[in-house]
């Protein structure tokens, strides 16, 4: 019983540090957040097996680790604000080539990120080209051109 403890509470830790962290970190992962990611997952392995590294004990945290996460899936489709909160909604970055500084300082993201995204996704070159730019719940970045 201590294992599904100790599995649930790391799960709730983990989601909550990587909601607050932001989109931005699964979408544009640098070398440092990579090895912070490896650093984590090391100190939470310790945290969920503790003493015991038995195959049992491991099966069960991997048990209850997926049991949650499906659980959360079927309370997150029941309930929306849930969804909503653990999920987060687009944020609009950018509208009619005016950037949004508000927004964008929250997501920790410049303009550069949004022509970088521009460039790559739809071949543009100037924030004037482009009519909205959206920060999806995913971390990507969505481009919506100006209509010519």
């Amino acid at each position: 019983m201590e294992a599904v403890i100790r599995g649930a509470a790391i799960y709730a830790v983990l989601l909550i540090i990587i909601r607050l962290s932001g989109r931005r970190t699964l979408a544009q992962m640098t070398p440092f957040d990579l090895v912070l990611l490896l650093i984590v997952a090391e100190t939470t392995q310790q945290a969920l097996l503790g003493d015991d590294f038995s195959l049992v004990n491991s099966v069960v945290l991997i048990l209850t680790l997926f049991a949650i996460d499906i659980g959360l899936s079927f309370v997150k489709q029941r309930f929306g604000t849930l969804e909503k909160w653990l999920d987060g909604q687009p944020t609009l970055l950018l509208s009619h080539g005016e950037p949004d500084a508000r927004t964008l300082s929250r997501a920790r993201l410049s303009t550069d990120d949004i022509l970088e995204a521009a460039r790559s996704r739809q071949g543009l070159e100037r924030l004037d080209q482009i009519r909205f730019a959206v920060l999806e719940t995913t971390g990507e970045i969505s481009i919506i051109p100006q209509k010519d």
